[in-house]
């Protein structure tokens, strides 16, 4: 059946049993394959069979759990309205503190002063507008959770708030002696406060975890100058299509994606890609929207406009990337999906184990309210999708697009790297250096007859061999009976003679002698070049020889990588004597050579197989099955496109030393992950025996789980300072 995803902007959730509840609940729906919520972005994507359901009827049954959720189509638009609803709660939570402040502060004093005539009533008075307008929101939560068959913190803060205000009303109205002394309402009213107080400051927060992409966002200009009938016209860059022509002064932003043609200039990409070195732009070249052209004009024709343009894709993958999930958070939610029902019973136990001990009903359900408050699961959801979700803005920003958050983790557990080698180590545009001709034969006629029989094939190095042909005045006409020897050349007849061109394999296959050409060709491989034997009616007739020139990064990026512990391999269907060349000059000491495209993927499996965790480096084309084979595919981008689809990091700029870059981000995002984790369990762990043990106020346990929702998100926002490197 044809699959399609919705993505939904969700509100009023809090917690990660709010997670687990919403994706539960739209997993049950007939239809629904796939659902996945992120609580940093209030978001989920979910995946379903358009023919059995609408997306209307996926929002409605996000209500019936309890959830608000609108569709969003349109990636700005979302954030827009996302950031005015986050303003409106900020609003609205910081309203209700000021409330609960104005009246739980007195309440509190007048509870230490000693007894006086009236006091408990007064004492009533204060706390019941806090019951009712500030744990208004928590009661409407849980009275929908529980119809809905699920247990989320607002039950616990409900629960908890209710008990201390009850006990308490139920002690001054059966007017026992010395009632002061049994009176919590100062805890009831505390307890709502303090959690609304974190509430507040953690949404707060969590509007910052999304900084990278609204940064991005704001990077597109709203104008364009656009060139129509010899006029320079200024409209509003939403109105540009594709084939118009725009003029780009010094200064201005590049308004979307074109190739340039007139003029000459340096533009800076660095929020694209990451590179912080401009780069020359003339006639031919292609610019990105949202860079900045630094000198001189030029005039482009725009390729990609809208959603189209490589700033909108890297917008949509980072988004996309976001309501992903890493193992360690799934394992995280099943936790949470049992952790409030857990707490009840352990709050339960608290009531029978005080009471039964002798020490009264009373402070058997003063601890068990401290228990409530003490284990709301709110840091629990928010550890992992707030680290993911700057994580991978951070690396947005570098040109480093992460599409799965399994990577994340997966990158730091990596063992190996295997880079493919032409257009990733090396510049990825050869270029003819020698032409060797055998016996009778000329340097022209060779290249001549070897350049039409590779016109029709679209490999880089029969390009090389077309354009070098061209550049030297040779007409080439065309070519009869091509055939393409995948990985090993090609054959065609060419003025009625019977033309091979590749390499050793594919002219032994047809039993032709190289002898003749032997020498030349080793010599020409161990100078790092890529040789070609080219066979004219059954005979060695020349070579051809071909260079790609390392990338300039190439030997520090693999120095890095092993001196992080990494084995590096270089994988090339080359001979074993050129790729070796190569290999000396960029510092790799394994090499995997003369594999055929179709055979690199079982190259990546032979090491997965020894116990490496392997990441696949490559252009996301012909290496597309090795990519997806890696434990982490890694993809190289080159300008406008960065949408490939094969691997689960995308490099933007195409230089090796971003994959050093996104090892290092997703180890230090895992880091960071596994920090919030432990606060996450380790205050569970610690504080819920303290509060069964009577030790926490329910007052002090309520300051102390507002505050770990915070820590956990402020530890998050710490990656914002990373700069991978």
């Amino acid at each position: 059946m044809a699959q399609e995803t919705v993505t939904l902007r969700l509100t009023g959730m809090h917690c990660a049993a709010c997670v687990r509840a919403v994706e539960l609940g739209l997993a049950d729906l007939d239809g629904v394959s796939a659902a996945s919520v992120n609580l940093a972005e209030e978001s989920a994507e979910v995946a379903y069979d358009p023919e059995a359901l609408a997306p209307e009827r996926i929002v409605q049954r996000v209500s019936e759990l309890g959830y608000g959720a609108r569709v969003i189509e349109d990636v700005a638009t979302s954030l827009a309205g996302a950031d005015e609803e986050r303003a409106a709660e900020q609003r609205r939570q910081l309203r209700l503190v000021i409330l609960g402040a104005a009246l739980s502060l007195p309440l509190m004093v007048l509870s230490m002063l000693p007894h006086f005539p009236g006091q408990g009533w007064l004492l009533l008075a204060l706390a019941t507008p806090v019951q009712a307008i500030l744990g208004r929101q928590y009661y409407v939560n849980s009275v929908t959770a529980l119809r809905s068959g699920s247990a989320t913190m607002d039950v616990l803060i409900a629960l908890g708030s209710s008990s201390a205000y009850l006990l308490s009303l139920y002690n001054l109205l059966r007017g026992a002696a010395d009632v002061h002394a049994h009176l919590y309402f100062d805890s009831a009213a505390m307890i709502l406060t303090l959690i609304t107080l974190g509430r507040w400051l953690e949404a707060r927060a969590r509007g910052r975890t999304s900084a990278a992409i609204r940064a991005l966002m704001e990077l597109a200009p709203d104008e364009a100058t656009i060139i129509r009938d010899g006029q320079e016209l200024r409209v509003p860059a939403t109105e540009v299509q594709p084939g118009d022509t725009l003029l780009v002064r010094p200064g201005e932003r590049v308004p979307v994606d074109g190739e340039v043609t007139d003029g000459h200039s340096t533009v800076d990409e660095s929020m694209i890609t990451g590179e912080s070195v401009p780069v020359e732009k003339s006639v031919g070249d292609e610019v990105i929207g949202a860079t900045v052209n630094l000198a001189g004009a030029f005039r482009f024709m725009a390729t990609r406009v809208g959603s189209e343009t490589a700033l909108q894709q890297i917008i949509r993958l980072v988004r996309q990337a976001q309501t992903t999930k890493p193992p360690i958070q799934r394992m995280a939610d099943v936790v949470a999906s049992y952790f409030v029902p857990a707490v009840i019973l352990i709050a339960l136990l608290t009531i029978a184990g005080w009471a039964i001990s002798g020490h009264g009903w009373e402070a058997a359900l003063i601890a068990a309210t401290s228990v409530l408050v003490i284990a709301c699961p709110c840091a629990l959801g928010l550890a992992t999708p707030t680290a993911v979700t700057v994580g991978t803005g951070v690396g947005a920003e570098h040109g480093i697009l992460i599409r799965e958050a399994e990577a994340l983790e997966t990158a730091g557990r990596l063992t190996a790297v295997i880079f493919d080698k032409t257009g990733t180590l090396t510049v990825g545009e050869p270029g003819v250096t020698d032409v060797i001709a055998l016996g009778a034969s000329e340097q022209s006629e060779l290249l001549r007859l070897a350049a039409v029989a590779e016109v029709p094939s679209e490999h880089p190095l029969a390009r090389a061999i077309v354009e070098h042909a061209r550049a030297e005045g040779l007409s080439l006409p065309d070519a009869g009976e091509f055939e393409m020897a995948i990985g090993r050349g090609v054959l065609a007849t060419v003025d009625g003679r019977r033309v091979i061109v590749g390499s050793a394999r594919l002219m032994a296959e047809h039993s032709l002698d190289l002898r003749p050409a032997q020498e030349a060709l080793e010599a020409l491989e161990a100078d790092g070049k890529t040789a070609l034997a080219v066979a004219v009616d059954g005979e060695a007739a020349g070579v051809l020889a071909l260079a790609d020139e390392p990338r300039r990064s190439s030997p520090e990026a693999v120095a890095r990588l092993r001196e992080e512990g990494l084995k590096v391999y270089l994988l090339t269907g080359d001979n074993r004597r050129t790729a070796e060349a190569i290999a000396r000059r960029v510092g790799v000491t394994e090499v995997l050579a003369e594999v055929l495209p179709d055979q690199k993927a079982a190259r990546v499996r032979e090491l997965q197989e020894a116990g490496e965790v392997v990441a696949m480096v490559g252009d996301g084309i012909n290496d597309a099955p090795a990519l997806a084979q890696a434990d982490v595919g890694i993809a190289i981008g080159t300008g406008t496109d960065v949408a490939i689809e094969a691997g689960e990091v995308t490099l933007v700029s195409g230089d090796p030393l971003g994959v050093v870059r996104a090892i290092n981000l997703s180890r230090r995002t895992l880091a960071h992950i596994k920090q919030n984790l432990f606060f996450s369990f380790f205050y569970n762990v610690a504080a819920i025996p303290l509060a069964v043990a009577g030790v926490l106020s329910p007052m002090i346990a309520a300051a102390a789980m507002a505050l770990s929702s915070v820590t956990v998100v402020s530890n998050s926002l710490r990656l914002r300072r990373y700069r991978p490197g």
